[in-house]
């Protein structure tokens, strides 16, 4: 009896495990195939895409479209101008963030309630555009490089998870150092940051993502074409390709150019500038999803 019992047990598991695998599978297919669409839809032929309908495939495969965007000299520059934001501005957001959240995370600092109030009224108000951009014409940051990275150099969220990951470290840890000799610093380079990866992965995560796809601060505050970013860049080919003119006027070959569909433009578009995200993202993976929940229930 107790055989048959333990028998059907494992045999009502069985069905449970083929059920969630199904389940599992379904979530996994709708959540590839909108990207899987978007670039099959960039690898086919304008017209013969035109028909709609799901594409598994490319119709009548072309690298047109990719080689009339990657035919523009401007593009690189955009490219190079948006990886070095994301770059510059993760990192210094990173250290800005980790020197802010450290002291703030202190029980012995007596001020760090205060000051967390200060950091947390900016999230809910703010100044305005015109006031932020006077600020920035004061401060002599319009048509610079640096006007991408030190206006939204911290966020107030992403503060307060580092801070809340701090605190979820043994204090015991920061005594042990502080009776070694160690000072401050000592204690956040060679023991609160390294026990902090998960954190740190999840912050870098949130500010590149967040820098990467930014673009109103080139729409808003620069003019020079060298310092364009390749979200605006590609935010303006979309919005020419109906016309076939203005940005579309760069590419090598207008003819070319002419008998692409404004759609492909657009899946062309998606896919360039997803693609570095993407290519980022795996190796960060394993760290983002403790990072952020550790940080987001400690406090």
């Amino acid at each position: 009896m107790a055989h048959k019992k333990l028998k059907k047990a494992r045999s009502g598991g069985r069905v449970g495990d083929i059920v969630i695998g199904i389940f599992l599978g379904f979530m996994v297919l709708i959540t590839i195939y909108p990207f899987w669409h978007v670039i099959m839809y960039s690898l086919s032929d304008s017209h013969a895409s035109m028909s709609g309908g799901i594409f598994l495939w490319p119709r009548d495969f072309s690298l047109l479209s990719y080689q009339q965007l990657l035919s523009t000299k401007q593009i690189y520059i955009c490219y190079r101008n948006s990886i070095l934001k994301t770059v510059v501005g993760t990192v210094i957001s990173l250290v800005l963030s980790a020197l802010t959240a450290y002291p703030l995370s202190l029980q012995r600092f007596k001020g760090r309630n205060f000051f967390s109030m200060l950091i947390f009224f900016t999230m809910l108000f703010n100044g305005g555009m015109i006031p932020t951009y006077l600020l920035i014409r004061d401060l002599h940051l319009l048509d610079t490089f640096w006007v991408y990275v030190i206006p939204g150099a911290m966020s107030a969220y992403n503060l307060f998870i580092m801070r809340n990951f701090f605190q979820s470290i043994p204090p015991s840890l920061e005594e042990s150092a502080r009776l070694d000799g160690a000072n401050p610093f000592q204690v956040l380079l060679k023991i609160v940051l390294p026990l902090s990866k998960p954190s740190l992965a999840a912050q870098t995560m949130f500010y590149g993502v967040g820098l990467w796809n930014g673009y109103m601060d080139n729409v808003l505050y620069v003019n020079d074409q060298n310092l364009q970013l390749l979200q605006n860049y590609l935010r303006q080919l979309i919005a020419s390709a109906g016309a076939k003119s203005g940005t579309m006027s760069q590419m090598s070959n207008i003819g070319a150019a002419s008998r692409l569909t404004e759609e492909t433009v657009k899946m062309t578009v998606i896919t360039v500038s997803v693609i570095p995200v993407l290519l980022v993202y795996p190796f960060l993976q394993k760290y983002y999803t403790k990072g952020v929940m550790v940080g987001s229930v400690k406090g």
